[in-house]
């Protein structure tokens, strides 16, 4: 049996915050030791149960706008042994990569809507905790699509390159990234050395790099001028 995962759910609607703890209370490998309704209770609860990982809503009082990211960035630098997945309603690109560009370690970016699977989510928390990273699919398709995704190094990928760099980002691994682009793990550990030489991601830790590589891609596209808060 695996040890429990303890964990700090944070979200100022009562309903989600209640539902997700309900829901999440049904897993024996999951033990939610409190819940949080913005950004000061969560960090003291936080400091007083140091949990393994947190479970945040994107946007919490007052500002109803970046709490969450700013409460996730606080918490990996003060504990970095806490991992931290933010909830997000929307695809909102530019909150992924303000909660990336500065480190992907022990981080996850999930939309909301995955709750409702709950060996996903467990499955994120999980890596979030070990200091790995975890960015939803549909977060992944929108940085794909970004008007100007073809420009510096992501020009140099292939069609199949791109196709494997989408899968992987979303934190899945060799052998399933076969099982979704129908191709041998062989060739899509070949497709992964390439894209990451390209992206000259080569020498980045292990757990990291996969969702490093999609950051190039905000990196080269820029932040959208869209509204964030939208």
């Amino acid at each position: 049996m695996k040890v429990a995962l303890r964990l700090v759910v944070a979200d100022d609607n009562f309903l989600v915050r209640e539902g997700l703890a309900a829901l999440l209370a049904e897993v024996e490998e999951i033990e939610v030791v409190a819940m949080a309704t913005d950004t000061p209770s969560l960090l003291r609860s936080v400091e007083e149960t140091q949990p393994d990982a947190v479970l945040t809503d994107i946007r919490m009082p007052p500002s109803y706008t970046d709490e969450g990211i700013k409460a996730a960035k606080r918490i990996r630098a003060e504990r970095p042994d806490v991992g931290v997945v933010v909830l997000s309603q929307y695809v909102e690109e530019d909150y992924a990569f303000a909660l990336l560009v500065d480190g992907v370690t022990g981080l996850g970016y999930l939309l909301k809507e995955r709750v409702s699977d709950v060996d996903e989510l467990v499955r994120a928390l999980r890596e979030v905790r070990r200091g790995g990273s975890v960015l939803d699919p549909q977060v992944v398709e929108a940085l794909v699509a970004r008007k100007g995704a073809g420009e510096g190094p992501l020009a140099s990928l292939t069609e199949r390159e791109r196709e494997v760099l989408h899968v992987m980002a979303t934190g899945r691994n060799n052998a399933t990234i076969a099982s979704t682009l129908f191709m041998s793990e062989r060739a899509v550990e070949k497709h992964i050395g390439a894209v990451l030489q390209k992206l000259g991601l080569v020498d980045e830790h292990v757990t990291n790099r996969r969702v490093m590589a999609v950051l190039a891609y905000l990196e080269a596209i820029g932040p959208s001028r869209s509204d964030p808060s939208r």
